[in-house]
């Protein structure tokens, strides 16, 4: 870092300025000042690109505003550290993934040196040092944050907050001051402050009874009456409870040091004066007490166990931020269900101790009826309400709330639980300001903007292993009744699909039922009935309203896609395949799947979104209720198109020796995939080679017998290339099910040989023939040359193995004369099994080849069939 840079100081508490040394630097105009002010609002956090384009363009920006935006970093980048060279990065202005950030500390930013001495004030343990540290942190004020930048801009969050942090540490430093007799020396602040909030009763009453406690009394009682007329006037309403008595008090002359007592413990708001023995007719005042440390956290599960690696490594984040002395936030995400307000409140009791001043809760509601969801502004009140400050003293507006609230827990060590957070404006104004305190949040959504803006930690939440869903079983039924049905166990976990909500819904049923044994219970939960029965509760425990929370969520397009992705067959699918389903293109398809992600009804595996069982049964129950059988009927027909005409694309790229016949054009909506390659045919038939084997069952299940032999007939060169030779046997004899039950000889005849061909490679050669031979009678009855010559090649492949070599090699030459008139490549698939036979003879020493094969009819002279004995290692024109 260079001296020049070590010299640079900032200020935005009052206007946005920057010094080296004696001078001023010049910070360009409105708009790179802008954006420089919003970077020092945030204290050394990082700033979101989004929220930088939306406070210079208020919501409205041009086509270049990002470019522009990266125009003005560079500039202070080069303001900042002026020895940089061009285009380089930098030290202390640096890009992360979602925005910027600004270095700076305490000695480098007046904001941040004024809440260091505001948290030293609060926790002097004498008034005098305190209220010393409260004046010199409110002489750092030379007017309203941002001052000199236009009203539209300063109405910005991050600055309002700043302002009402100021206002109530003026406050507290009035109340201070107060109490230690030395009200003059907040007075110049507390007139600045209520100058600059002539509306704030709280400040304004603060400001009646310093004036009065110096002495002056009649300045006292006209602030008075100069802010009763202005409330009065312009909203009409007369002075709060807590003005009032502040006006009591100066006509009592009960302003004085000794009204107020002994200054209140640390972490606490300041209290009303002491009981006092009152004048005659005059009402007695009665002491108030403190408000406790809330301590909000709910009761830890009983039967909690494991996530130990969640746990683990949420405690090492802590302690790494620890020593950079950073603010915390932690996001727990993950699917409905999947117990994330457990594993929070679990988090939570295991840090308490670490947060002497309390811990707050708040249940934001984030996926209720939209109109039951809490908004900031209430739970900022009963945060502040539990923190001390009385609701008819609270600030009404939110960003008045959030500084007020940040002003609190600034020097203080708060644990805050935010569970159910439906999106990052829900959270962003209950996330502490400094150091201290941490905020551990959960959401069923990815809070993305919570990590980039926020600067959280993200700790995914997924499905727990099955030795730890087995292990909750022994702690809610007992290890005896947990060993004594273990086969009965693994079917209870596997019918919940390890989902905690699940799992926990069956085991309370257990648990009251204690004679019932743990197999009528897993046979109950196997048996065919309405879905999610099984698994019904309370409101509170249902995960059928667990997942309409996540459902109702959903825009519109997203929602019929996730009714439709119960139509799937298969474990997985792409956001190409759910395109089809729904009958959009492709990049609305990307568009709709990452919502379902982001809502965390999917699960994102290497690029597959997996929907987990118990959910796929709510959409299929949704899918019934919503949507007519014409639709899902249209969706399935879309589904099988899109990989029938998918995976004739790829097989293609194998250059099959019959290729599969090629299938109608794909229906409207439909966009099957293009492959550029043979690698990238493999790649895709071994991701979806499950799927398109269920899709071949489904199909025939369905009647669509021309889709599953179609589909399977393709799957025929990559199984052979990656020797799949049982999933080969077992797709082909469904293939050929299907190609019989459509009634069409041609593909029949395919798959009979396709069949033959994994049977081959199971050593099954006569039932390999048998199909062989069937397929013979087929292409002959239908008079295809090309199928026959095709039967004719595979033969001798398989006979070889059975016959004497002598009589494979004439059947090998009459399939070789076959395909004179054919191109040269049939002629090189049938040469390796007349190889093979002759190398085989040539080892057995019967040397005596009949001559009529010495040189072959079709051309090709015995030192070719020669090289190609001495290579014949096995037979590449199998049947298939």
């Amino acid at each position: 870092m260079t001296e020049s840079a070590l010299a640079v100081r900032f200020t935005i508490l009052g206007p946005v300025g920057a010094r080296r040394g004696d001078a001023d630097l010049e910070l360009g105009g409105r708009q790179q000042r802008l954006v420089l002010a919003l970077l020092l609002a945030h204290g050394g956090s990082v700033v979101g690109l989004t929220d930088l384009v939306d406070t210079i363009w208020n919501q409205a920006p041009p086509t270049s505003a990002v470019n522009v935006v990266h125009r003005y970093i560079g500039t202070l980048r080069r303001l900042i550290e002026p020895d940089l060279p061009v285009r380089a990065v930098g030290t202390y202005l640096t890009r992360h993934a979602a925005g910027y950030q600004l270095r700076v500390d305490e000695d480098s930013l007046d904001l941040l040196r004024f809440r260091r001495l505001v948290a030293q004030a609060r926790q002097a343990p004498e008034t005098g040092p305190a209220v010393r540290l409260y004046t010199e942190a409110l002489a750092l004020w030379r007017g309203s944050c941002t001052m000199g930048l236009d009203p539209d801009s300063r109405a910005h969050p991050a600055f309002a907050g700043i302002d009402a942090e100021y206002s109530q540490v003026v406050r507290d430093a009035a109340d201070t001051a107060r109490r230690g007799g030395q009200a003059r020396l907040v007075i110049p602040a507390l007139r600045q402050a209520a100058g600059q909030n002539p509306l704030d009763e709280a400040l304004q009453a603060r400001l009646v009874l310093a004036l009065a406690a110096d002495g002056r009394q009649a300045e006292a009682l006209e602030t008075f009456q100069e802010v009763r007329r202005r409330l009065g006037d312009e909203l009409g309403i007369d002075p709060s409870p807590e003005l009032l008595d502040a006006y009591d008090r100066l006509l009592h002359q009960r302003t004085s040091a000794e009204w107020w007592g002994a200054p209140p413990p640390l972490g606490t708001v300041a209290a009303s004066p002491p009981a006092h023995s009152p004048a005659d007719g005059e009402e007695a005042i009665g002491p108030v007490n403190p408000p406790p440390t809330p301590a909000q956290l709910p009761p830890d599960h009983p039967f909690f166990g494991g996530r130990t690696d969640i746990l683990t490594r949420a405690q090492a984040l802590l302690e790494e931020d620890r020593r950079h002395g950073r603010a915390v936030a932690l996001a727990l995400d993950g699917m409905p269900g999947v117990g994330k307000t457990t594993l929070a409140i679990r988090l939570g009791h295991l840090l308490a101790a670490g947060y002497p001043d309390g811990q707050l809760y708040a249940d934001l509601r984030g996926f209720a009826a939209q109109d039951s969801a809490m908004c900031p502004v209430e739970a900022l009140r009963g945060f502040l309400s539990s923190l001390g400050v009385p609701r008819e003293t609270a600030p009404t507006e939110l960003h008045a709330l959030a500084g007020l609230y940040r002003s609190i827990l600034a020097g203080r060590r708060v644990l805050i639980v935010l569970d159910n957070c439906r999106d990052f404006e829900q959270v962003r104004h209950l996330l502490p300001g400094t150091p201290g305190s941490l905020a551990i949040v959960t959401s069923r959504n990815r809070l993305t903007d919570l990590i980039t803006t926020g600067g959280a930690h993200p700790l995914p939440v997924d499905l727990p292993p099955p030795d730890e869903a087995g292990e909750y079983l022994v702690r809610r039924l007992g290890a005896e009744r947990i060993a004594a049905e273990p086969v009965a166990v693994g079917e209870i976990i596997a019918s919940c699909g390890r989902l905690p909500l699940a799992l926990a819904q069956v085991a309370a049923r257990a648990a009251a039922l204690p004679a019932t044994r743990l197999a009528e219970i897993a046979a109950e939960l196997a048996a065919p009935r309405s879905r999610l029965d099984s698994f019904s509760g309370s409101a509170e425990t249902s995960l059928t309203e667990a997942f309409s929370w996540s459902y109702r969520a959903l825009s519109q397009p997203a929602a019929r896609l996730f009714r439709l992705l119960a139509l799937h067959p298969g474990p997985d699918l792409t956001a190409d395949v759910a395109a089809s389903l729904a009958g959009v293109d492709p990049p609305t398809g990307t568009t709709l799947m990452a919502e379902l992600a982001r809502h965390m009804l999917t699960q994102i595996r290497s690029g597959r979104h997996q929907v987990h069982h118990l959910v796929r049964a709510y959409a299929a129950g949704l899918s019934d209720e919503e949507d007519t059988p014409h639709e899902r009927g249209a969706a399935i027909r879309r589904l099988f198109d899109h990989y029938r005409s998918s995976a004739y694309q790829a097989h293609l790229q194998f250059d099959p020796q019959l290729p599969a016949p090629e299938p109608p054009a794909p229906g409207p909506g439909v966009t099957p995939l293009r492959f550029a390659g043979h690698d990238e045919a493999i790649a895709w038939f071994e991701a979806e080679q499950r799927v398109l084997a269920a899709v071949v069952e489904q199909a025939g299940a369905q009647g669509a017998s021309r889709v599953a032999w179609h589909v399977a007939h393709t799957m025929q060169n990559f199984l052979d290339l990656t020797g799949g030779t049982l999933d080969l046997a077992a797709t082909r004899c469904s293939g050929l099910a299907r190609a019989t039950a459509d009634g069409d000889p041609q593909a029949r005849a395919h798959v009979q040989r396709s069949l033959a061909g994994a049977l081959y490679r199971l050593h099954d050669l006569d039932q390999a023939m048998e199909h062989l031979q069937r397929a013979r009678d087929l292409v002959k009855r239908l008079e295809d040359l090309q199928g026959a010559r095709q039967v004719e090649l595979n033969s001798p492949h398989t006979r070889k193995e059975q016959l004497p070599h002598e009589e494979a090699i004439p059947q090998s030459h009459r399939a070789l004369a076959s395909f004179r008139t054919a191109d040269k490549r049939n002629q090189a698939q049938a040469m390796p099994a007349i190889a093979s036979s002759m190398a085989a003879l040539d080892r057995h020493g019967r040397v005596d080849r009949p001559r009529q094969y010495e040189d072959h009819p079709v051309g090709v002279p015995t030192r070719q069939l020669s090289a190609s004995s001495a290579r014949a290692t096995g037979s590449p024109a199998v049947p298939g």
